[in-house]
C-alpha cells in the first residue's frame, strides 16, 4: 500500500482552559485513505522540575478520522494556563487491524487559558455550599511587618500601593499575576466579633471601616476558591469602585456578585445606615482594587502569635479537594 504523506503546519486555535482546535495539512491523496488521527500531547517540563523523577509518559489520542479542524476536550485534564506540546500522524487501519501510518508531523508548542466566567461560577456554587451563616463586622484589616507601613508613609505618600497578585490559589485564576490589588481580610472571631489576634503575615494591623472600601459605589466580584490540604477554605473576592481600571479587569473575567444579597461578603442598608456581613465558614481574602491611604483608619500592633502555617502567599491549590475542584482542570 503507498506510504502516507507527513502531516505538516499545523494550527492551533480556539484555545480555553481545557480544550483546543487543530488542524494541519497532508496531500489530496490521503484524506480518503485516512481512517484515524494518532495526536500526541507533552505537558512541557517545568523550568525547576527536578531531573531525577519520572518524566511522565506521553500521551496518545486514537481518534477516528474527522473533517478538520477537530476539537480536542475531555480525552485528557488539561491543565488551564500550562503549556503543552503537540504532533500529529495520520493512520489507515488495515482489514488485519494494523495501521499504516505517516511519519510524526513537526511539534507545535501552546498554551492553556484562564478559567472563563463559567467555571468560575462552578467554583462560585461549590464554595456558596460550605460559606456557613453571615456574621456582622465593621473593619477591613491588613496585617504586615512594621516596615512595610513605614515604607508606605515615607515612599508611597502615606498610601498603601496596590500589587500584582502571586500565584496563590487555583491554577487557572485569571486574576493571579494579572490583578493588581491591596490584600485586605475581614474574617471575626465568633465569640468576640472582633479580628483575630493572630495573624500569618505580622504583628502589625492596619484597620480600616469596612464602608470605606465597601459601599454602594463599589462592585464585588467572586474570583476563586481553594485550600491547601488542610480543613480550611478560602475564598478571593475583589472590591472594585465602579469604573475603576481593576472594575474593567474584573468585568469580563469574574462573575459579578449583588453585594446586598450573596453568601459571601454583604453591605446592605438596615434602618438608614450601612450593614456589612461576612461568611462564617470560609476564610474570605479581600483584593481591594485601588491605592489606600492610611489617614483613613488605624494602624497597631496585635498581641497574638505569627501564625506562619496559614499564610497563603503562593500558596499551592490541594488537586485532589473534592469540596473546592472542578472537573475542567486544576
Amino acid at each position: 500500500m503507498e506510504l502516507l504523506s507527513t502531516p505538516h503546519s499545523i494550527e492551533i486555535n480556539n484555545i480555553t482552559c481545557d480544550s483546543f482546535r487543530i488542524s494541519w495539512a497532508m496531500e489530496d491523496s490521503d484524506l480518503e485513505r485516512v481512517t484515524h488521527y494518532f495526536i500526541d500531547l507533552n505537558k512541557k517540563e517545568n523550568k525547576n522540575s527536578n531531573k531525577f523523577k519520572h518524566r511522565d509518559v506521553p500521551t496518545k489520542l486514537v481518534a477516528k478520522a474527522v473533517p478538520l479542524p477537530m476539537t480536542v476536550r475531555g480525552h485528557w485534564f488539561l491543565s488551564p494556563r500550562t503549556e503543552y506540546s503537540v504532533a500529529v500522524q495520520t493512520a489507515v487501519k488495515q482489514s488485519d487491524g494494523e495501521y499504516l501510518v505517516s511519519g510524526w508531523s513537526e511539534t507545535v508548542e501552546f498554551c492553556t487559558g484562564d478559567y472563563a466566567k463559567e467555571h468560575l461560577a462552578q467554583l462560585q456554587e461549590k464554595a456558596e455550599q460550605i460559606a456557613g451563616r453571615m456574621l456582622r463586622f465593621s473593619v477591613f484589616y491588613r496585617n504586615h511587618h512594621k516596615e512595610y507601613f513605614q515604607h508606605a508613609r515615607t515612599h508611597c505618600g502615606n498610601m498603601l500601593q496596590p500589587y500584582l497578585k502571586d500565584n496563590s490559589g487555583s491554577h487557572g485564576s485569571p486574576t493571579s499575576g494579572m490583578l493588581h490589588g491591596v490584600f485586605f481580610s475581614c474574617n471575626t472571631e465568633f465569640n468576640t466579633g472582633q479580628p483575630p489576634q493572630d495573624s500569618p503575615y505580622g504583628r502589625w494591623r492596619f484597620q480600616i471601616p469596612a464602608q470605606r472600601l465597601f459601599n454602594p459605589s463599589t462592585n464585588l466580584y467572586f474570583a476563586d476558591f481553594y485550600c491547601m490540604y488542610t480543613a480550611y477554605h478560602y475564598a478571593i473576592l475583589v472590591l472594585a469602585p465602579k469604573g475603576s481600571l481593576g472594575d474593567r479587569f474584573c468585568r469580563d473575567r469574574l462573575p459579578l456578585l449583588d453585594i446586598a444579597c450573596n453568601k459571601f461578603l454583604t453591605c446592605s442598608v438596615e434602618d438608614g445606615e450601612l450593614v456589612f456581613r461576612h461568611a462564617q465558614d470560609v476564610i474570605l481574602e479581600i483584593i481591594y482594587t485601588e491605592p489606600v491611604d492610611l489617614s483613613l483608619g488605624t494602624l497597631g500592633e496585635i498581641s497574638g502569635h505569627q501564625l506562619m502555617s496559614l499564610s497563603t502567599a503562593d500558596a499551592k491549590k490541594d488537586p485532589s479537594c473534592k469540596t473546592c475542584n472542578i472537573s475542567v482542570g486544576r
